[in-house]
Parts: C-alpha cells; sequence; structure tokens
C-alpha cells in the first residue's frame, strides 16, 4: 500500500536514546525548575518569617519593661470622663480607671503643673518605667500631650497605709506591722541601691505607701522623684521636695548634713514611729508640749537615763519596742548617725536583744517642754 509522502516526514525516527533524554530535559524545564525555585523562596519566606516573629517578640517584651504611650483620649475612656475619684495630692490628682481588654483596674494620676518639658518627662517615665519590685508600686503608662502629664500605675485596692495606722481600731497585729515595715524598707533599698540610677523618694510618709488586696505594702509616688548617679552621694536643693513632718533636716539646712538616701531614712523612721504609736508625730492637739512631739515621748519611755539600756519596766510587746527604736535611729539629726535602709533591714529581721538604743535625737530633750516647738520651727518649709 502506498503512503503519503507527508506522513513519513511525520513519523519520529529519533533513536530511543536520545527521546528519553529529550524527555528529562523536558522534566527538568517545567517541573523540577520551578520546583527549586518554589522550595528557595518558601525557605527565604520562612527564615523572614523567623526573624519578623523574633523582633515582634522582642518589641512585646520591651512594651511590657517600658510603659506605654497613651494619648489624652485614651486617658479619658480609662477613667470614664474622670468619674472615679481616689484622692488628690501635692502633684495631682488620682483617679480609678480600667484598661482594656483584660479589664485591670489600674490608678490614672493627672499631674499639675509640670516643671520639666515633654522629651524629659518622657525621659524620667521611660527610666522609671523599667523598674520593677514587690514592694514598689508599678507604673503602666503615661501621657505626655501639650501642657497635659499622667502616670498610669497599678491599682492598689487596699489604699494607703494612713487610714489603717491612724484608725481607732487595731488593724494590724504587731507581727503584721513589722511585715508591713520591712516591705517599706525593702522597696526603699531597691529604689536606692538595687537600680542603675539612684532614686531619692524625698517625701515618705503613711500616705505614699499603698496595700495590693493582701496587705503588701508599695511604695509610691516616686514617679516624679529626681535621678542621680549611684556613686552621686549629693543631691542639688532644686530637687528637695517633702512633707512637713516628715522632713529630715538637712531639708532645711545644710548645717545638718547634705541631702541623700539618707533623708529618705529619716523620713522612715518618722512613718515607723506613726506606726507603732497609732498617732502622728507632731501633734498640735496635745495636752502638752512634752506630750505633743511623739518621738520624744517615747525616748523617754523607753530609757531609764542611760541612752544604751531599755527600760525592763515599761509594758511594751517586743515587737513594738523593736520598731520603736530602729523609728529612733532613723531619725538621728545627722545623716551619718543614721543606718542604710540596708541596715535597717538586717534591724527588721533580728530580735530586739541585738538592737541598742540610739543616742538621744537631738529633739528629744529630757524635759520634753521644746520638743515641739523645735520641731515645727523645722517644719516651716514649704510642702
Amino acid at each position: 500500500m502506498d503512503l503519503p509522502l507527508d506522513f513519513l516526514f511525520r513519523l519520529d525516527l529519533t533513536p530511543p536514546s536520545e527521546n528519553v533524554s529529550q524527555r528529562i530535559c523536558v522534566i527538568c524545564r517545567f517541573v523540577l525548575m520551578p520546583l527549586a525555585v518554589f522550595v528557595f523562596l518558601a525557605y527565604k519566606y520562612w527564615k523572614t518569617q523567623i526573624t519578623i516573629d523574633a523582633v515582634e517578640k522582642f518589641l512585646r517584651m520591651q512594651n511590657m519593661l517600658v510603659p506605654m504611650r497613651y494619648a489624652y483620649t485614651n486617658i479619658i475612656a480609662i477613667t470614664g470622663h474622670f468619674r472615679d475619684k481616689l484622692g488628690q495630692g501635692g502633684y495631682g490628682t488620682v483617679y480609678k480607671g480600667v484598661l482594656l481588654p483584660g479589664e485591670i483596674h489600674v490608678a490614672v494620676k493627672m499631674l499639675g503643673n509640670s516643671n520639666c518639658n515633654g522629651e524629659e518627662f518622657i525621659s524620667e517615665v521611660a527610666t522609671i518605667g523599667k523598674i520593677h519590685h514587690v514592694n514598689v508600686v508599678r507604673l503602666i503608662g503615661f501621657c505626655s500631650e501639650e501642657n497635659i502629664r499622667a502616670l498610669i500605675y497599678e491599682f492598689m485596692p487596699r489604699g494607703s497605709l494612713d487610714k489603717y495606722i491612724f484608725s481607732s481600731e487595731k488593724t494590724f497585729s504587731w507581727d503584721k506591722l513589722n511585715e508591713i515595715a520591712l516591705g517599706i524598707a525593702r522597696g526603699l533599698n531597691y529604689l536606692h541601691h538595687g537600680c542603675d540610677m539612684q532614686i531619692v523618694h524625698f517625701d515618705i510618709k503613711p500616705h505614699n505607701i499603698l496595700l495590693d488586696s493582701n496587705f503588701v505594702p508599695k511604695v509610691a509616688d516616686f514617679g516624679l522623684a529626681k535621678l542621680f548617679p549611684r556613686d552621686d552621694s549629693f543631691v542639688p536643693l532644686s530637687a528637695m521636695r517633702g512633707t512637713i513632718g516628715y522632713i529630715a533636716p538637712e531639708m532645711v539646712s545644710r548645717s545638718f548634713g547634705i541631702i541623700s538616701s539618707k533623708s529618705d531614712v529619716y523620713s522612715f523612721g518618722m512613718l515607723l514611729l506613726e506606726m507603732t504609736g497609732g498617732r502622728r508625730n507632731a501633734d498640735p492637739h496635745a495636752g502638752s508640749s512634752s506630750q505633743a512631739y511623739y518621738p520624744s515621748l517615747v525616748y523617754r519611755q523607753l530609757s531609764q537615763g542611760d541612752a544604751n539600756r531599755i527600760s525592763e519596766g515599761v509594758d511594751m510587746h517586743e515587737l513594738e519596742k523593736k520598731l520603736c527604736i530602729i523609728g529612733l535611729w532613723c531619725i538621728q539629726m545627722k545623716p551619718q548617725d543614721r543606718p542604710t535602709m540596708s541596715e535597717v533591714i538586717e534591724m527588721l529581721e533580728a530580735g530586739v536583744d541585738g538592737i541598742q538604743m540610739p543616742p538621744r535625737p537631738y529633739f528629744c530633750d529630757e524635759e520634753g517642754d521644746s520638743s515641739y516647738s523645735t520641731i515645727s520651727e523645722l517644719d516651716t518649709i514649704e510642702e
């Protein structure tokens, strides 16, 4: 049978070996090459995602360590248009707020007249926001818009210490008071020596000690405290602040010594005496001047003429006696005669038998006639 001529040309006369090679080339070109490109791109994408995830994780960790910045509109929303007022102090008004999501309760302090500009404020807040200690109130966030300044703290449901220690009813046992005093001392010691920069509070008082749901004390209102290098024992007068009744003598006159972290020790001593006595140290409503200045009364009760001997006839609980003695050590007039906060912690952890009576504080005169008048003259500094 005769076949068309063009049919013969259409016949595949290629040898079998060459046909296999062509097929392999086709497979490599149209299957393996795209697959290799896909695998390469997938690998690059995977490495990129790992890097992005690492960066995101780092940023989230940083957000946990550094306070978040909020707009003023956020502050209004958080506080519910400033509906729930918690209190007011020398630096501004505090409102209760809620952070969403999670409904985390916070305390928002709207600051009054701030002397620092926005950049200084943010820089200081960023530094303080890295502070984390069980006995220091944590700074969560802040707001800085034009002249508006606000600080957002963790909320302390039990409020401040003053409403408990000055209550007519005894709230705490002596063991609990010693535990609270120890917590305050640890918080202050951390601010003084546990940070990259030393933080001197300058305003230690019962109102600035807050209690959580378990009555764990936390030092508060240090957000605007001035920061100083740890090796710098001198603090400029421009940094000075405080509250009448707790101000260290050197804060008023340099003749008593230089201003340093020992100024906080003095304030802590006054706080400690108020915790033990359940009354304010300087009481202008007392019947006589000899009863008006509480530290003077405590010293006379604890001593019998010998400044290094504790009176055995005084009916005081052992822990009450210990707290009073430590308080008297802390309020020594010269800063160098006061213990450091780390030494205070050691005394609070020790028993009363290992603690000697301190020298007679300057204002604790033997007759007790001029104590209150003298301390009143010292406290003429404005808050």
